[in-house]
């Protein structure tokens, strides 16, 4: 059977990509479907790369059950791009760091991770905003839309 297979990306790849990682690797899972999925995360930038997850961002992620032991950040590449069937990105300003990257999406493979919930928008960046909860809720939030999208397909 061919895996559905699924890049989460936002700027560093230390707290909202791997979040989004590790909770939709966890869905998957709850829902018995891990071998119908391949999930992974990367970065826009170069800034964070080998960096491990951002300590409150595995805190946040402990909180709830959910482990991410050796993520270590990493930029996306071309390969990448071929690779994956989905590319999810966290905001706006990663949606253009992948156009000025890759170009135009002609396969229609990305989409911002709140695209798949009822209110569409950027997740919040908890580098600056500081605050995991909202970060942890939206992410729950589209990787629950996401897959819920994808096994009615």
């Amino acid at each position: 059977m061919m895996k559905t297979k699924i890049l989460f990306v936002c700027h560093g790849n230390i707290c909202r990509s791997p979040m989004a990682e590790f909770v939709m690797k966890h869905l998957v899972e709850e829902a018995g479907l891990s071998d119908r999925f391949e999930i992974a995360s990367a970065a826009t930038s170069t800034e964070e790369i080998g960096n491990p997850v951002y300590p409150p961002a595995k805190q946040k992620l402990a909180e709830h059950g959910i482990g991410c032991e050796g993520k270590r950040a990493r930029v996306m590449t071309r390969d990448d791009f071929s690779h994956y069937d989905y590319i999810v990105v966290m905001d706006h300003e990663n949606l253009q760091g992948l156009r000025w990257l890759f170009g135009k999406d002609k396969d229609r493979k990305v989409s911002m991770l709140m695209d798949h919930t009822s209110r569409p928008g950027d997740v919040a960046d908890p580098w600056y905003t500081r605050d995991f909860e909202a970060t942890w809720r939206d992410v729950l939030e589209g990787c629950q839309g996401l897959l819920d999208e994808l096994t009615k397909r």
